[in-house]
């Protein structure tokens, strides 16, 4: 049997919002775009395209009840410029619960929907 995962739902109120921010975060394309959802995918020959799931974002009327169960980590080459590129963009510092010794900054994109910004890679990890 072959399965794969075709995209990951993100339910929002605002679709276009969430969506305009995510996609000026990743670099990503819109290649769907409806009233009540919108699809982002890899830019088009990237190493990514057809490999990672594409962005489902999908109006809902419910807010975001609480902590994300399902959550994104992104791995920037340089932690502290990504976070602040994506607070311009829109997003905020989240407290989850996380210890302050932990090396990942948990963040908020435009609904409230969690993602962590992981430190870079490095030779031993």
């Amino acid at each position: 049997m072959t399965l794969r995962i075709q995209c990951l739902d993100i339910d929002c109120r605002e679709p276009g919002t969430v969506a305009d921010f995510w996609e000026a975060a990743l670099g990503w394309r819109r290649t769907h775009e409806a009233a009540d959802q919108i699809v982002l995918e890899p830019p088009e020959g990237s190493p990514e395209d057809g490999v990672s799931p594409d962005l489902l974002f999908l109006r809902v009327p419910d807010p975001t009840p609480g902590k994300n169960r399902l959550h994104l980590d992104l791995r920037p080459d340089d932690q502290e410029r990504e976070v602040e590129r994506l607070e311009a963009l829109g997003a905020k510092r989240a407290r989850v619960g996380q210890p302050e010794t932990v090396r990942w900054i948990v963040m908020s994109d435009p609904e409230g929907n969690e993602f962590c910004v992981l430190p870079p890679l490095s030779p031993d990890q």
